[in-house]
């Protein structure tokens, strides 16, 4: 429940109350300042109450932008303020201030804003009108110009995110934004919609495990059906403004199970038709992950850095005015929506052998454009980088307890950070191959001491942020390399399960990191060895069992360490101090 706090004269004809009995406040009426401050005083303490001159006249999508979402402890828009729980205290002291500075006077909202000792969202409004007119002309003029917007027009459209891909602006959005109107007045919320296409997805992944021609048509059809339900569920959230923590989660982490579970169903429709491509899947897969975890790892390197505009960035600017160099450049790094739509289509129409040779060499292709291009920015500025930023790079590493006791030793650092990860990973690559039954577990060993070495100095360098992706490419190579050369059906499955899990660890931890609330606990990063101590673990499995041993011990380290992260991740995602964000995940 909520309560709103309507200040001032009453002014005839208004719509101001109903309109914000629409949006589910409790309207309670004040005449001056002093009145306020005692109805807010008044109004339980886990209630949000939002303050709104009597004056106001807007549209009632403006008042539902500035009042009603969740992600922000105070927001405002003219002529009207709301605080959450965790911003009532502001807003009490600065009505206080304004009530003592006014005497008995009439409040002014746009004042008592600016009176407010901490942050407030404004959103940005675009078209609609908030204002709060002076005199019965500026009055009619503003109706007027309410009267000249379409208010539900503007609530569709901004349903949808600014920045898409291609395929996803031109063939999904155009219809989606209606599914989720359609959602939102029958009382769906985004967490139903992302779960049936959660669901969807996996419906999809089982009619491509049968193997079949038709079942490949379905997957495909079906496919392409649950993005468009991944769509609507971020521009049911936008649209109606359902942001929770529970919908963070889901959001965050839904893409890549879809995703994933599709390639396993692909690997699995593959081997009933005698062909094994799970190698492939596997690889689809690490290659994937590795991608996202270079984007994430820029953008967090860069997050609050200053630094002078890079040539490279201002050539981009440039060509943005160039609108068909726009789409093209969405176009070739392969977001999701033509992922999705390409993958569907090879399904339908080829094999998962050629779908898999088709994704791989798209994703590689850019893969290497998306980091040349990241590669020449950091190059060419002059970044200073954060403490924040060198601390988000340090919990995307993932290191555990063995790289922090190398890390923690008191030596002079040996070089670059990324000058030791690359060395390491250069070792472990060349005893993975060396076909010398220990020479992996020597490499990993080294590889682990360079991991160590590798972290310990703040990763403020140009190119510091390319540590992390290099660990993950080492990590999920490693498990691909020798469930490889195991030679014995199942270690590929299972070396995808150990994979899957590990690669959702990941993901949980940019996800917390992008809420602001830190990386996973301690204990858990020690629990699951850390992503040298992993490495160290899957060379050491493989000089000392068997083939089918070494199958069975993947599958156990799988579960383990699938069932210790999800514990936590739900745990955390669930709880009442994760993030309250709708992530806008990859671009569609």
């Amino acid at each position: 429940m909520s309560t709103a706090i309507v200040t001032g004269q009453p002014v005839p004809g208004s719509s101001l109350e109903s309109d914000l009995r629409a949006l589910g406040f409790e309207v309670l009426t004040a005449f001056d300042a002093a009145d306020t401050g005692n109805l807010l005083a008044a109004v339980p303490a886990d209630r949000r109450v939002a303050v709104v001159d009597a004056r106001f006249v807007g549209h009632l999508h403006a008042l539902r932008l500035g009042l009603t979402d969740p992600r922000f402890p105070l927001a405002a828009i003219p002529g009207a303020v709301t605080a959450q729980p965790a911003g009532r205290q502001a807003l009490s002291r600065a009505l206080a201030r304004e009530a003592s500075a006014g005497g008995g006077t009439d409040l002014a909202v746009d004042g008592l804003v600016t009176a407010l000792d901490a942050d407030v969202h404004r959103p940005e409004l675009g078209s609609l009108v908030a204002a709060v007119p002076a005199d019965p002309q500026a009055r009619n003029e503003a109706r007027q110009a309410v009267a000249a917007v379409d208010d539900e027009a503007v609530r569709l459209k901004s349903a949808v995110k600014s920045r898409d891909g291609f395929f996803t602006t031109f063939f999904i959005s155009p219809y989606s934004r209606y599914i989720a109107r359609w959602c939102a007045r029958r009382g769906l919320t985004p967490n139903q919609v992302t779960t049936a296409s959660l669901l969807t997805a996996l419906i999809a992944a089982s009619c491509a495990a049968t193997g079949t021609r038709a079942g490949f048509v379905a997957a495909g059809v079906l496919l392409i059906c649950s993005f468009v339900l991944d769509c609507t569920d971020g521009q049911l959230a936008r649209y109606s403004l359902q942001y929770s923590t529970l919908g963070a989660w889901l959001d965050a982490t839904f893409d890549r199970a879809k995703e994933y579970a599709y390639y396993a169903g692909l690997a699995l429709g593959a081997a009933r038709g005698g062909d094994d491509v799970w190698a492939l899947a596997l690889g689809a897969m690490i290659l994937q992950t590795c991608r996202h975890v270079v984007d994430f790892s820029f953008n967090e390197a860069n997050h609050d850095a200053t630094a002078n505009t890079s040539p490279t960035a201002a050539l981009s600017d440039k060509l943005d005015s160039v609108g068909w160099t726009v789409w093209v450049r969405r176009m070739i790094v392969l977001p999701i929506g033509e992922r999705w739509a390409l993958i569907a289509v090879l399904t339908a129409a080829t094999t998962p052998r050629i779908t898999f040779y088709v994704l791989l060499i798209g994703c590689a292709f850019a893969a290497t454009y998306t980091t040349a291009g990241r590669v020449l920015r950091s190059l060419t500025r002059k970044a200073r980088r954060t403490d924040r930023a060198a601390q988000a790079l340090a919990d995307l590493a993932d290191n555990g307890p063995l790289a922090g006791f190398v890390s923690r030793t008191r030596r002079a650092p040996l070089g670059s950070p990324l000058l030791l990860a690359l060395a390491g990973v250069a070792v472990l690559t060349v005893s993975l191959f060396s076909g010398v039954t220990w020479a992996p577990v020597a490499g990993a060993f080294l590889y682990a001491v360079a991991s160590g070495r590798a972290l310990a100095a703040p990763l403020k360098g140009a190119l510091d942020w390319l540590v992390p992706p290099l660990f993950r490419a080492a990590e999920y190579g490693t498990v691909l390399v020798l469930a490889s050369k195991a030679g014995v059906n199942g270690a590929l499955p299972a070396a995808f399960g150990l994979v899957a899990a590990v690669a959702y660890h990941h993901y949980d931890t940019v996800y917390r990191i992008r809420g602001n609330a830190g990386a996973p606990p301690a204990w858990l990063v020690r629990a699951i060895g850390g992503q040298e101590g992993r490495t160290l673990v899957v060379t050491v499995l493989a000089a000392l069992l068997t083939a089918a041993q070494f199958k069975a011990a993947l599958t156990v380290l799988a579960v383990a360490v699938a069932g210790l992260v999800l514990v936590e991740s739900i745990r955390f995602w669930v709880s009442a101090g994760a993030p309250a964000v709708h992530d806008e995940g990859e671009p569609a």
